[in-house]
């Protein structure tokens, strides 16, 4: 087995050298007068609509799109002023059947008939210039204005230009509201009109508290507010979630007296954070255990509250004690537990605030374990708001959340996962049994449909291998997600904390050690495992096959173009005989307001070989930043490029047969990340990534030193992920020391 490598070295950055040109239509497309007149009557209804409705200075109209729409195809003429571009007035994004984008804006009135006037122009000159019609050929083509004297309208050529753009990916103008769950307390986000929600609700006669405020936008409130919010502003609410969540179901398949076990006075191990029910202080790794209770007071207590924060705690601690099948080499952990729930019902608001009190008043954790769910099911349209706090967090500090997948009843049909798995920037874990497959609790993603939610599989036990735990009654043999994602957090703290790793490398090893060579092709297997199942020992996430070349590299994107065109590969007989794959994870700052749109930050990932034309030849052909014209639809680019995800994985697919690579004039090859942004907020500037990379001999041949020295030739500082050396450096960095 070869061990893993670092790479350090500095990557280049650059600004993007390409300018926007003139607005086109798609090929194959044509826009007439009544795209163009439909557009206008919907506006002035919108007029109409919100003339009876003075809550607001301005209005919320949704736009309706012909498909999923890239950036650079929302509305660009419609909505525009001098001052303020049309993708800064948007406040919500959802999906229409088909999927189809639904883009909310708010906007001024004068700005309304401003882009009504501007619309009759637009319609004016298409009706005299171009009969009333235009193809993408015609328009298109740069000679087609030449001989159009605009001086004598009232808009100018490229106004003219976007209207038509604007009025064949748009369909109509509406607006939408939103469903609110009815008779019970909601937590409620109302779209961003610049006025504050406690400000905004108080003249509709609705009293919010600041304690009962999530965010800027979002508020609990209770069933009666609820009720009058949706009677007097329907239109307000952007999205709605019923606050009071029912756990998602655990499998409790036996108990049986706790025998007398023994464990040693913890030392200098790390600490792992868990949010979850109570801890029962009686157990016999109680030392091990810092407790900490959050909830109210005032509620009363019942012995099964503290079964399952137990449970999960035991695993944390003494898991490879009590599975010995599942000995990770991890060791054990040290845990600071945060009762926030009862087995019960439970307040979905009150966890997230006892989760952010948790974080951020003990930085030293990195790594969190949340085994808590909901048993309802996430929305299609939007994150939850316990989702969208954890990954606001995540962006802001230094810590990485594990979440179990969520359970449901075995009698249940398929079933969504549950909130908080819907967190993108989290490691959200389903779980499997001894034979790898889904286990009949086990509930699916996608998220958003697009994310790949769960992010891997581990063994949550089943009826044939249960997992053995303690709870205050003694051993407890469970199943369930919530006993999975202990052993992926374990691991996570194990690499982070013992070993120092970044977190971004340390998801990226994880999930490509799920991934292996071949990853889960059938999309029903993808929603249920996520990207593969994780190895047991941590050994087989550290180390590679002797074939294989596996290091891991990382960065900050600052400008446009983060990149190094100098990794060597090895070279035998005038070829490179190597398959390659790479997996990337990055930590964006998302925008739970842009409902589907919900990641800022796009890193678009190239790798591979550097061709005679100065070009990276990535391995998954990769031809969105090519210089040839290319249609890729959006939908297309989200599918086989993961455009706008947080974690992509690119690979080679192994062959029984394969041809050892051409090396070009250029032998080195080269990563290159694209950085693109949703809202023009530079939400990108200074994102952390981590790489991981995978080289492996086609003829079975180990080529690790040569590529160590190759590497160190060219600069690059290389070391190889030690475990006992860094094991060692660990634990002397722990040691108090007495100055006498």
């Amino acid at each position: 087995m070869n061990k893993v490598l670092t790479l350090k070295g500095k990557f280049e950055q650059r600004k993007n050298p390409s300018q926007p040109g003139a607005p086109k239509l798609p090929a194959h497309s044509i826009v007439n007068s009544k795209n163009i007149q439909l557009l206008i009557n919907d506006l002035i209804e919108m007029q109409q609509y919100w003339a009876k409705r003075t809550l607001l200075p301005k209005m919320l109209i949704s736009a309706y799109y012909v498909k999923i729409a890239a950036k650079s195809n929302r509305i660009c003429g419609f909505f525009e002023n001098k001052s303020i571009k049309p993708n800064n007035q948007i406040v919500g994004i959802k999906f229409g059947e088909g999927p189809k984008h639904i883009i909310t804006y708010f906007v001024s009135p004068e700005v309304v008939a401003a882009s009504i006037n501007n619309a009759k122009e637009a319609m004016r000159i298409l009706n005299e210039q171009f009969s009333g019609q235009v193809t993408d050929e015609i328009f298109n083509d740069k000679h087609t204005f030449s001989p159009i004297d605009f001086d004598k309208y009232s808009i100018p050529k490229t106004t003219f230009q976007k209207y038509i753009v604007d009025s064949y990916y748009v369909e109509k103008f509406d607006v939408e509201t939103a469903n609110v769950p009815e008779q019970q307390s909601a937590i409620v986000t109302l779209y961003d009109t610049g006025e504050s929600v406690v400000s905004l609700l108080k003249r509709m006669g609705i009293k919010v508290y600041n304690e009962r405020l999530l965010d800027n936008g979002t508020v609990l409130l209770d069933k009666d507010s609820v009720a009058l919010l949706m009677q007097r502003a329907p239109y307000l609410v952007s999205m709605a979630t019923k606050d009071i969540s029912t756990l998602a179901p655990s499998s409790f398949i036996a108990l049986k007296s706790q025998e007398k076990a023994k464990i040693p006075a913890p030392t200098t191990e790390p600490t792992i954070g868990v949010i979850d029910t109570l801890f029962d202080e009686n157990v016999y790794f109680k030392e091990w255990v810092d407790y900490s209770q959050l909830i109210d007071p005032n509620i009363v207590l019942e012995p099964e509250d503290y079964l399952h924060g137990t449970e999960v705690s035991s695993i944390i601690v003494d898991g490879p004690s009590l599975n010995p099948t599942l000995d990770d080499g991890c060791g054990r952990f040290k845990v600071k537990h945060f009762g926030v729930a009862t087995h019960r019902k439970f307040s979905s608001f009150s966890v997230i605030k006892a989760i952010q009190e948790a974080v951020t008043s003990n930085p030293e954790i990195h790594v969190w374990n949340l085994s808590l769910g909901s048993k309802a099911e996430v929305n299609d349209n939007f994150i939850s708001a316990e989702g969208a706090i954890l990954d606001k967090i995540q962006y802001e500090h230094n810590v990485l959340f594990v979440i179990a997948g969520t359970n449901k009843d075995e009698t249940d049909v398929a079933k969504h996962i549950g909130a908080p798995a819907d967190s993108i920037n989290s490691v959200v874990v389903n779980s499997v049994g001894g034979d790898k497959r889904p286990t009949k609790y086990s509930r699916e993603g996608i998220v958003l449909s697009f994310f790949t939610k769960p992010d891997a599989s581990y063994y949550g036990g089943d009826q044939n291998t249960p997992m053995r735990t303690v709870n205050s009654n003694g051993e407890a043999y469970v199943a369930g997600t919530s006993f999975s994602a202990p052993w992926i957090a374990r691991k996570l703290a194990y690499m982070i904390d013992i070993l120092g790793l970044s977190r971004e490398i340390a998801k990226a090893l994880l999930i490509d050690s799920a991934i292996g060579w071949n990853r889960e092709s059938s999309h029903h297997m993808l929603a249920l495992k996520g990207n593969g199942v994780v190895p047991v020992r941590i050994e087989d996430i550290l180390r590679s096959d002797d074939d294989e070349i596996k290091f891991a590299i990382e960065g900050r994107s600052e400008m446009w173009d983060t990149y190094t065109y100098n990794l060597p590969v090895p070279i035998v007989a005038n070829k490179q005989p190597f398959n390659a794959k790479a997996t990337l994870c990055y930590f964006p700052k998302c925008s739970r307001n842009q409902g589907v749109d919900y990641t800022n930050t796009e890193l678009d990932l190239y790798f591979g070989r550097i061709n005679n034309k100065g070009k990276i030849s990535s391995i998954n052909e990769n031809i969105q930043v090519d210089d040839e014209p290319h249609f890729l639809k959006e939908e297309e680019a989200r599918k086989l490029f993961r455009k706008w995800d947080n974690v992509k994985h690119i690979s080679e697919i192994l062959k029984t047969a394969p041809r050892p690579r051409k090396v070009y004039n250029n032998p080195m090859w080269a990563i290159s990340l694209k950085t693109k942004e949703r809202l023009n907020n530079n939400d990108g500037e200074h994102t952390k990534f981590g790489i991981v990379i995978t080289l492996k001999e086609m003829n079975g041949v180990n080529r690790l030193q040569d590529f160590i020295q190759q590497a160190s030739l060219k600069g690059w500082l290389v070391n190889s992920i030690d475990v006992q050396n860094r094991i060692d450096i660990y634990n002397q960095a722990e040691e108090n020391i007495n100055l006498q």
